[in-house]
Order: C-alpha cells, then structure tokens, then sequence
C-alpha cells in the first residue's frame, strides 16, 4: 500500500510554484497525497492539484511571460492593493470551472485571513475559486476579498504552512513546503545590525519592500507554529530562490521543488 500523505502547502507568492515539483516527486515515488491545505500560493496550487487539473495548469505558468504575466494582474491605484486580480481568477476559472470544495475527490483546504476579526479564515466547502482568491490576497499588493461583511486577505498572514487542517487526514505523515527559508548569510537568529549612516537603496521598489516585511513576518510564525506541530518532512524553499512576483519564473521554481523534495525525502528514507 502507497504511503498517504498530508500535505502542507505555504504561502510566498510565485515561489509557490515550486510546490509543483514537489508534488510531482511525491507521485513519482508512489506517495498518495489524501489531504492538502493551503495558504496563498499554496491554496492555489493545491485546488488545483485536488481538481485533477495540475497537468493542464503547469504547461501553462512554465508558458507564462513577463508581459503575460503583467496582462493578468489589474493595477488598480485607488483599490486597498495594486492588484485586483480578477483577470488571473478569471483565467483560472478554465482549469476549476465551478468546483465546489465539497466535490473535490481528496479534503483541500484554503486558509485566508479576517483582517478585521484577526483569525484564520478555513475554506473546506463552496466555491473552491472563491477560497483560492480569498487566500492569495496579499496585503498591500492584492486587493482582498468581501465575504459575509469580512475583510479576507493572505492566509499566511497567521498561518504560512497550514498544517492544522491536515490534522484529522488518515495520512501516514505530514509533508510541509515552506517558502519562507532563511538566506544562507542569515542563519544566525541574531539580530543584524546595521550603521546609523546607510542609505536607503535606490534599486528598493514598493513591492519588495512590502514582500520582504511579509516574508520576515512570515517566516518566524511559521517556525514558531511548526514547532508546536512539527511534520514529518519539511522542504524548505529560501526566500533568495525569487521575488513573490516573478510568476514568469515557474519552470525554474519547478525545478527547484523538485530538486528540494528529492533531498528531503531522501534523507527521511521516502
């Protein structure tokens, strides 16, 4: 019998592609996945995974260009977020169609952020577009999402590699993709310390700015949360590895998760 497996997808933006790498070691090696939670990037991949439509939706990100991929994203300058998004849902709506959660053949959820309660949001039931667009609000960046009079946005805000919802899943261990790794300089848990004299870098965009504080962010919640409900394996995706917008990136992300898996279920003997 196939070793079951339940997956923990995290949040980082277009890193996020790199859990298609992951999940294809996973099948490669015969590993049944029979649950899949998800934040943000990793609530996107996973739908799409549990939909059966993984295939289709690789061929098309590793096709994606830079200026396709800025035809998908509507600046909206006045709107709380750059981007609306609405023609990347949109887009996605050829591989999901009307999916409701419930039909889908494995348990999926998606977790999105109540700013406005500050509490995670659990998407297991309804429209699995409406969750995945829920979750992938990135404060700042992406517009949220109004449901029921709550304000939703990124579910890595509170829980970057959701493992909890996993939890009651039938699955002989727990794999977690966090995106959010340390760069290598930046091992230490010291803090750095920088000359009162720097100067702020020209070559900073908003963007980055806002990405980076939300990585940083991001990133010790995640290791405070998984210290407490450790997986069994974690493949870790760093933060230099690409910017959360370079979704033009993805055969490359791809690859990386493949490379990372492939280690990490190596050394836990998968």
């Amino acid at each position: 019998m196939s070793p079951r497996v339940a997956l923990a997808l995290g949040s980082g933006g277009a890193r996020g592609f790199a859990h298609i790498g992951v999940i294809e070691v996973l099948g490669e090696r015969g590993l049944e996945v029979v649950a899949v939670a998800g934040s943000s990037v990793g609530a996107l991949v996973g739908g799409v995974m549990a939909a059966g439509r993984l295939k289709e939706f690789t061929e098309w990100v590793v096709g994606l260009k830079q200026r396709d991929v800025l035809r998908l994203f509507d600046p909206k300058w006045s709107s709380p977020g750059m981007i609306t998004a609405d023609r990347l849902i949109d887009h996605l709506g050829g591989f999901l169609g009307d999916t409701l959660i419930e039909d889908l053949p494995i348990p999926y959820t998606a977790v999105a952020t109540d700013i406005t309660a500050r509490r995670e949001v659990w998407f297991q039931k309804g429209s699995l577009r409406s969750a995945i667009r829920a979750s992938i609000a990135i404060p700042g960046l992406i517009t949220p999402m109004l449901a029921d009079g709550r304000v939703l946005a990124d579910g890595g805000l509170l829980n970057p590699v959701p493992i909890d919802p996993t939890a009651s899943a039938q699955a002989d261990l727990t794999v977690a993709v966090s995106l959010l790794a340390r760069r290598p300089d930046h091992e230490t848990g010291a803090p750095i310390r920088i000359a009162a004299h720097t100067r702020h870098p020209g070559s900073l965009r908003l963007a980055d700015v806002i990405t980076s504080s939300l990585d940083a962010m991001q990133d010790m919640i995640a290791r405070y949360r998984m210290a407490g409900l450790p997986p069994d394996v974690h493949i870790a995706v760093p933060v230099s590895a690409g910017r959360v917008m370079d979704f033009h990136r993805a055969a490359e992300m791809i690859s990386l998760g493949r490379d990372l898996a492939t280690a990490a279920l190596d050394d836990a003997g998968l």
